[in-house]
């Protein structure tokens, strides 16, 4: 599986320092996997693992279980989609920070092809962080096969919040002078 390219994360609408490196993600990958088990509790307990997590982008596993197979011995689009929604999350608050009441105001799921019964890869980048809006993409794959077998998209809404302190994308809400 290839990675996605983060060349085109459009950060331009977040303020930028010096003194923090692009390269580190807002919450660490353990911070974000408990924020799923407990935020998150419908797919918190589908087993979703946190393989990597880099500033706007990540990368889930989510394992393989019976319950996920539907007639026709193919991964069901729910769980696909419950997958795609908390990678998108994850991807978002790996540039603002521990924002949980951010949420999603839309998403399109297109299965592009019957994925087998096994484990699914979720991997998702942030391409445009707004102030208030957070578009992003993510590939959905079969464990163990190049080829995607949905392509989702995906808006979340960043609701007022403290300033991040550490934020990789330098996000700041505006403070006073």
């Amino acid at each position: 599986m290839s990675a996605i390219d983060t060349s085109a994360i459009d950060t331009s609408a977040v303020a930028t320092s010096a003194s923090t490196p692009a390269s580190s993600p807002a919450m660490t990958k353990e911070a974000l996997e408990e924020l799923i088990r407990e935020g998150v509790p419908l797919v918190g307990s589908f087993g979703v693992v946190v393989e990597s997590l880099g500033a706007g982008t990540i990368r889930l596993r989510l394992p393989y279980k019976d319950d996920f197979v539907r007639p026709g011995g193919t991964v069901t689009g729910p769980a696909m989609f419950g997958l795609a929604d908390v990678a998108l999350y994850g991807a978002v608050l790996s540039l603002i920070g521990r924002v949980e009441l951010a949420v999603t105001t839309s998403m399109t799921i297109n299965f592009l092809r019957r994925p087998p019964p096994v484990a699914i890869v979720a991997e998702a980048r942030v391409l445009k962080l707004g102030k208030r809006l957070a578009y992003g993409e993510i590939l959905l794959f079969s464990e163990g096969d190049p080829e995607p077998v949905a392509h989702v998209t995906g808006t979340y809404s960043i609701p007022p919040h403290n300033p991040v302190t550490v934020a990789v994308s330098h996000y700041r809400t505006n403070e006073a002078s």
